[in-house]
């Protein structure tokens, strides 16, 4: 199947949402034309308060749906779907990601395997990279559940059945012991760690984010007694002990010892507080170049952390 990279030069309007310059979504969404390719859709998308085609972000069903569509009308991804309560990523800025990878690995640069670690029932990083890029991919996750749902994505999209493959981590004390084999060669590792150091401060900061969209639409909210995760996630996606903090130590460490197998390892970073304190740990650990990728969409900036031992 041909890849559906897309160049600079194919950007014919000005960005309105500050991502990479090759993502699709650059333009905002195109509701009509989702709709027409995907018509699940269609009970969900109604006018917001400025009079325009929009969706309830803080309606799990209806961010899930309109992933669905975006997948089917952008990636050429069928029967996309995750259990109730999965981790539900947003398309463009996941898509980010992976072109800003691209671009440190070289985009003359046809051949490459990417690791995900922590694939989540979604898959969405190396469902990604194989649709955009034509990259070889592996996704990992200590999640049983988890990696079945993927199976049954890549099942239902035969162009990917040899291009993305599943691996189970069994030890919850490792990431990439178990999961990259000897003498295996990854050029670069993704991942998107668990953010928050308990299931109460998630929900926490779940309220705060519905809170913030219902501000952008200019209606009032009240905190709920039972609060959900309009984005889902469920144990290992959301937290672990120690937070972010402790896992992106766990990572990079145990980065060092796979060295030899890994052109770039990489992260996202959804603190800033947390940047520092990596950076420190990468340089110490001899890493002989370390980066930090700013990713822009609309006034959320996050961050990549990219750093590579040889």
């Amino acid at each position: 199947m041909k890849a559906l990279h897309r160049s600079n030069k194919s950007q014919a309007k000005p960005d309105r949402k500050g991502l990479h310059p090759r993502n699709l979504h650059n333009q905002g969404y195109d509701f009509p034309a989702l709709v027409k390719s995907h018509p699940a859709l269609a009970p969900h998308v109604k006018p917001n308060a400025h009079g325009e085609l929009s969706i309830d972000f803080a309606d799990p069903l209806a961010v899930k749906t309109l992933n669905a569509a975006l997948l089917n009308r952008y990636y050429n991804i069928v029967g996309w779907d995750i259990p109730e309560g999965a981790l539900c990523p947003p398309i463009p800025g996941r898509a980010d990601y992976i072109h800003y990878m691209a671009d440190l690995l070289g985009l003359e640069e046809r051949s490459i395997k990417l690791l995900d670690i922590g694939t989540g029932a979604n898959g969405i990083y190396p469902l990604l990279a194989c649709q955009i890029y034509g990259w070889q991919c592996v996704g990992s996750d200590i999640n049983t559940q988890s990696l079945e749902n993927v199976a049954t994505i890549i099942a239902n999209n035969p162009t990917l059945k040899d291009r993305f493959t599943l691996r189970t981590q069994h030890d919850k004390n490792h990431i990439f012991e178990g999961i990259i084999q000897a003498g295996e060669l990854f050029d670069v590792s993704v991942c998107n760690p668990p953010f928050h150091a308990s299931l109460d401060e998630a929900l926490k900061g779940n309220q705060l984010k519905l809170n913030n969209l219902a501000r952008s639409r200019g209606v009032q909210r009240e905190s709920t007694k039972s609060p959900t995760l309009n984005f889902g996630g469920q144990g290992a996606e959301l937290w672990c002990k120690g937070g972010e903090q402790l896992f992106l130590k766990k990572l990079i460490k145990e980065s060092q010892v796979y060295s030899a197998q890994c052109r770039w390892f990489t992260s996202l970073v959804s603190k800033a507080d947390n940047v520092k304190p990596a950076m420190k740990l990468i340089r110490k650990l001899g890493a002989v170049d370390s980066r930090e990728i700013e990713m822009k969409q609309g006034n959320k900036i996050t961050r990549v952390l990219a750093w590579t031992f040889i």
